[in-house]
Parts: structure tokens; sequence; C-alpha cells
């Protein structure tokens, strides 16, 4: 038995693996009869397998539990994990979908049946608010290499599907190269301001084709870069210091670069954009003028 992994009650005792006193006293149940050990941080990936164990393996993980089996980020440990099956009643911490899976939108994970990376955007695509989908299959995408057309693919299989509207919106406008949540709102801003679609993740190297630095996101035609810098750039010396030298070197290469914080983004985000906005115009793009400084997400 997997110490860090959840586990049936009723399974351990059978196999002598823990007591029943032991059980009760060294571990928490998740769910009915299943139980993680005192001081096991209860991850998504966790919470999705404790979901399946409860189901008694006959389900398959869907939504944020699939995406977390598939390695995406920032998933909150507390939100409920996602099961496809027919039970009708879940307990608190679990939700069940009744939905129709063809056999290309299955594969295994650890042994356990998840819906595919695009079967997973498919439904997170389709749910929630359009920010909120769009951050999550940008996490999935990140991780896996999803592309829009893997999960067109699978719009086209399901026509009239509840959600497909939003659905396009978030295919449209997915990048997998959003490292985070805040690097996804920071480029959705960018395009409601009306700035062209920026490229994420830019490789930099100068003339000998000696790598000199990479860009979170940016306009490679005017070189004007934009870097959302979350709370370690600030706190943690060896980070701040990496940075200050790999912007002068991105400078020397005729980078701009456009630093916005969180504080920023939330509260004051016409100042970003009118930063941006400037750098463009100085780099000789031509529709500065209409750049939206009101534009909010």
């Amino acid at each position: 038995m997997d110490k860090q992994l959840p586990f049936i009650g009723t399974e351990a005792l059978a196999a002598g693996a823990v007591s029943r006193r032991a059980l009760a006293s060294q571990h928490d149940m998740i769910y009915r009869n299943v139980y993680l050990p005192h001081g096991v941080e209860l991850t998504p990936v966790r919470r999705a397998v404790a979901a399946w164990l409860w189901a008694g393996r006959n389900a398959t993980l869907a939504g944020l539990s699939a995406a977390a089996m598939h390695g995406s980020s920032w998933i909150y440990p507390e939100l409920p994990a996602e099961l496809i099956r027919t039970e009708v009643r879940p307990p608190e911490g679990i939700v069940i979908h009744r939905d129709r899976l063809c056999d290309e939108e299955l594969a295994v994970v650890d042994g356990m049946p998840v819906t595919t990376a695009a079967r997973t955007a498919f439904d997170m695509g389709r749910r929630d608010t359009l920010i909120t989908a769009i951050i999550r299959v940008d996490a999935l995408a990140n991780a896996t290499g999803l592309k829009a057309v893997d999960v067109e693919r699978v719009a086209e299989r399901h026509r009239g599907a509840r959600g497909i509207v939003q659905l396009r919106q978030v295919v449209d406008l997915m990048d997998g190269g959003a490292e985070s949540p805040q690097e996804t709102r920071t480029r959705l801003l960018l395009i409601a301001a009306g700035f062209p679609r920026p490229q994420t993740q830019i490789v930099v190297c100068n003339e000998y084709g000696d790598f000199v630095g990479r860009i979170d996101m940016g306009f490679t035609q005017w070189k004007v870069g934009i870097e959302y810098d979350g709370p370690q750039h600030w706190t943690n010396p060896k980070i701040q210091a990496h940075d200050i030298d790999r912007l002068a070197d991105l400078a020397a290469e005729g980078w701009v670069i456009i630093r916005v914080s969180r504080d920023i983004l939330r509260y004051r985000p016409e100042v970003f954009l009118a930063r941006v906005r400037d750098a463009m115009r100085a780099a000789g793009w031509p529709r500065w003028d209409e750049v939206r400084l009101d534009a909010r997400i």
C-alpha cells in the first residue's frame, strides 16, 4: 500500500495493511471508505484517485480531475473531483457528469481511465466563466502540448453540446505558452485592448545564435516584450539578480520589456496598457492610437 495515496479502508483491513485502530486514528476519511494518512496533502491528483476509489473503480476521471492526471498545474486542491458515471448522488467533494464518451476520448493514466487531453479541454472549455475556462485549458495545453485542432476534432463529434459557443471562444484564444493564470490574464487583456495577439515564450538569441533569454510574451516584429512578475521576482534575491542581468542582455538586443505585477494587472491595468502602447508606438506599430486603455477582462 502506497502511504502517499488514498486507499479503500476495507481492502487495507482485509490485507492486514492497517488495523482498525490505526485506520481511525492515523488517517483522514476523504470519501466513504476512502482514506489518506494524516499529514499527506490532498492534492488534485490524490483527490482524483480518492474519487475513483469511492466509485468502486468504475468511473472515468474527467474535467479538473483528468487535467490533474495529465499534469496540469494551477488547480485549487479544494475544488471537487470530477467523474463520468451513472451514480446519481455523489458525496460532497465529487461532481458527477453523465456525458457520452467516444472510444477516441478515453485514455489510461496510472491504471485509471481518464478523458484524453482533448476531451478534457472540450469539457472544461464549456464550463465556468470564459476566463476561467481559458486559464484551465491553457494550463492543460502547457502540460500536454495540446493544440486547438485537437479540441476542434472533439467538438466536431459533439455538435450542439451545451456550452459549445463558449468553447469556440476558448479554442480561439487558448495558448499553451502560458505558464500561470496571470500570464493568461495578461495575454487576454492585451488582446481585449486591441493589440495584436502576442507570441508566447519568445526565445531571443544574439547575432551568433547564442541564447540570450526567454520572454513570457510579446511582439517579435516590434521587439516589445511583456513579463509577468510574480512575488518571487521581488522577494528572491537570486531571481532578482538573474532578472537584472537578463533584462540588460535583452535590452542590448534591442528589446523593450514591459513588466507587470499582480497589483498592476488587477488595480491599474490602464497603466500597464499605456506602457505597452507607448513602447509599440516608439517601435513603429501603426495602430497604437486604437488601443483601448479602459479594456478589462
